[in-house]
């Protein structure tokens, strides 16, 4: 007797043809992701395109958002990728309708619809709320750090920016021999045979580059209230400058130019600004420290120590990404973004922000924020009752932000946990009150709580989904991207949830 196999034979023609139906088990992931987005608001995707009808056809928007879900909830974040996905993977070719759209429309796709994809986040959470995963009374916020799609060599200062631009002014000069004459042709003018020389020629060309596109430069102001209620001390000025600037930098922020001349001169801008901000700040803080008084109304005392900014922009900005900086990470150093997360009991994912600051200290405020605007636009009533977070996020003003604006209560520990005893001078009223709270075998069991949510959800995006790193460039194609792939979390629990339910 031969042996006996079941055959496969490639050779096998149709009379009639398959149904997509057959493709897949009723509970794929497929299936729940393409029925989420049938739940979904896509009117701001649809408002992108003509109501006429006319021009090439485009792919149904509903489609193009189930592939970009379901590519993300499998860890598919490349464009190519994708296509090659929907040439050879059965799930993407139910979600496409047996098409293939191919890589570069994709990619338009992404770009074009960056903010209405970052929108979505509220859609999957109004719908983890009708499963009863939303609400909750604690809510964990923590940050980790992501490498950018740059690396650290890319970083360069304002003399290299200067040197290089003045390289390029020389390589498109076409009337070379007029201006040279019989020299070699390769001499630098004098003024630019020195760095300050260099530096000068620079900051003209910025401003040039500046005045023709003054409408397009966003305007940086000033809000010296603001600092005087935050914070004291030249330095917390300074730092409350630049902060500032970078509120300005997110409301006028756009997509990394492709040219790289283009990206020198906004990476010199970027440099000037930030001068430009330290200058304000100081000149603000001597104001104040000479006309300024105290709450009792006396003058606040001898004047400050003289400080000049330095006359030539420090620092350095990345050519990949101007967008990301180097920030200390677990383990050495990163050219990255800090994420920002905050998390319910049941790891449902209620906020996901990215910020260029490197360490936590301002993001608790502006997380707590982002979270009940989030639950608003989501449409849950329900609110958390406590907030805890790190020692990182030890910032008393947005504490008290905190309490006074939305009634929540409070648990940041004052002390690092690799610190053996309290920080110097921290040993009298908040830091010692909230000591004394978690030290309390209550607070101290509700305060265990928040490595049991943010951060799993931190190891498994990491670890187990392989995210660690960007692919996009820009703060705001950075954010879109940090959005998608924490809605795809939520999304996966919510399925994993239906599934339990069904089987239960």
């Amino acid at each position: 007797m031969p042996q006996n196999f079941i055959e496969a034979d490639r050779e096998q023609a149709f009379l009639l043809p398959p149904s997509l139906r057959d493709w897949l088990s009723e509970d794929h992931l497929a299936w729940f992701v393409i029925a989420a987005v049938d739940e979904m608001d896509l009117a701001a995707f649809y408002g992108a395109y003509r109501v006429d009808g006319h021009g090439r056809a485009a792919y149904d928007p509903a489609v193009m958002v189930a592939l970009v879900l379901y590519s993300f909830a499998i860890d598919e974040r490349s464009a190519r990728g994708i296509e090659r996905h929907c040439r050879q993977d059965v799930a993407y070719r139910v979600i496409c309708g047996n098409r293939v759209p191919d890589h570069a429309t994709i990619a338009r796709f992404l770009v074009r619809h960056e903010s209405a994809l970052a929108d979505l986040f509220s859609s999957v959470l109004r719908l983890c709320d009708r499963a009863g995963l939303v609400a909750s009374g604690i809510v964990a916020i923590d940050g980790t750090k992501f490498h950018a799609n740059a690396s650290r060599d890319a970083n360069v200062d304002y003399d290299q920016i200067a040197r290089e631009v003045v390289a390029d002014a020389i390589a498109i000069d076409e009337a070379e021999d007029e201006i040279h004459g019989d020299a070699r042709g390769d001499e630098l003018p004098e003024e630019l045979q020195s760095e300050a020389g260099r530096r000068a020629w620079l900051a003209r060309e910025l401003a040039r580059d500046r005045t023709a596109t003054d409408s397009e430069e966003p305007e940086h102001g000033f809000d010296q209230a603001r600092i005087v209620a935050r914070v004291q001390g030249r330095h917390g000025w300074l730092l409350e400058a630049k902060r500032q600037l970078d509120q300005d930098r997110w409301r006028a922020a756009s997509s990394v130019a492709r040219s790289r001349s283009s990206r020198l001169r906004e990476a010199g801008r970027r440099l000037e600004n930030e001068l430009d901000a330290e200058r304000r700040g100081n000149e603000a803080y001597e104001e104040y420290r000479a006309h300024g008084r105290m709450k009792n109304g006396r003058r606040l005392g001898h004047p400050p120590k003289p400080y000049m900014p330095p006359d030539s922009p420090p620092g350095e900005v990345n050519m990949t990404d101007p967008d990301s900086r180097v920030m200390k990470a677990f383990r050495g150093w990163v050219q990255g973004y800090n994420v920002q997360t905050a998390v319910n009991e049941k790891q449902i994912a209620l906020a996901g922000e990215i910020t260029v600051e490197t360490i936590d200290f301002g993001q608790l405020s502006p997380m707590t924020d982002a979270t009940v605007r989030e639950l608003d636009a989501a449409g849950v009533s329900d609110r958390p009752s406590v907030i805890l977070a790190d020692a990182g996020y030890w910032n008393e003003q947005h504490m008290d932000d905190v309490t006074a604006e939305h009634g929540l209560n409070v648990l940041i520990p004052p002390d690092s946990s690799r610190r053996k005893g309290p920080r110097p001078g921290w040993t009298s009223g908040r830091p010692r009150f909230m000591r004394h709270i978690l030290d309390n075998p209550a607070g101290s069991q509700l305060y265990r709580q928040r490595k049991q949510t943010v951060e799993p959800v931190f190891a498994h995006t990491k670890h187990n989904r392989h995210i660690n790193r960007f692919h996009r460039r820009g703060r705001t194609a950075v954010r879109t991207e940090w959005r998608l792939i924490l809605m795809t979390h939520n999304l996966t629990k919510l399925h994993r949830h239906n599934l339990a339910a069904a089987t239960g």
